[in-house]
C-alpha cells in the first residue's frame, strides 16, 4: 500500500501540515517520492502516525513521544524508561488538575465581583482585574 500524503491525512484524521511537521522533527521517516514527487507513505508511516497522534491526544510533548518511538522502534530494550515517563506524564497531569481547579476558584470568585448588568465603569470584575485584588 502506497498512499499520498492527503490520503494518509485523512485515514488517520490529522492534517496535510501536521504530518509534514512531524516529518520535520524527524518524528516520522521521510516517505519515498514518486516519479511526479510525490510523497509516498506505506502500512509503516500509518502505524507509527497512528502512534504518535495517540501521544499527543494523552497531551505528551514531542520529546516524550521521540522517547516512546525510540522504544518502540527496539523491541527488544528494557521498557524501565517507559514506566518512569509515563509516571512523571500521570505527576504533571494531577499538577496541571490541580492548577485548574485553582483558577476555576479564582475565575468564580472573579465572577462575584459583579453579580448584575451594570456600567463597566463599575463592573466589579473590570475593577478586580485592574487592582489585582481578586488575585491571592
Amino acid at each position: 500500500m502506497l498512499i499520498k500524503i492527503g490520503e494518509l491525512a485523512t485515514h488517520t484524521g490529522t492534517t496535510v501540515e501536521t504530518i509534514r511537521y512531524y516529518e520535520k522533527e524527524r518524528l516520522l521517516p521521510e516517505p519515498t517520492r514518486s516519479q511526479g514527487n510525490y510523497r509516498l507513505y506505506n502500512e509503516a508511516h500509518f502505524e507509527r502516525l497512528q502512534f504518535i497522534l495517540h501521544c499527543r491526544t494523552l497531551d505528551m510533548t514531542l520529546d516524550e513521544v521521540r522517547t516512546l518511538l525510540q522504544y518502540r522502534d527496539k523491541p527488544d530494550k528494557n521498557c524501565g524508561e517507559v514506566n518512569i515517563l509515563l509516571d512523571e506524564h500521570i505527576d504533571a497531569v494531577e499538577k496541571r488538575m490541580e492548577e485548574l481547579i485553582q483558577l476555576k476558584q479564582h475565575l468564580l470568585e472573579l465572577r462575584q465581583k459583579c453579580v448584575s448588568e451594570a456600567l463597566a465603569e463599575s463592573c466589579g470584575i473590570l475593577h478586580a482585574l485592574a487592582d489585582n485584588s481578586c488575585h491571592r
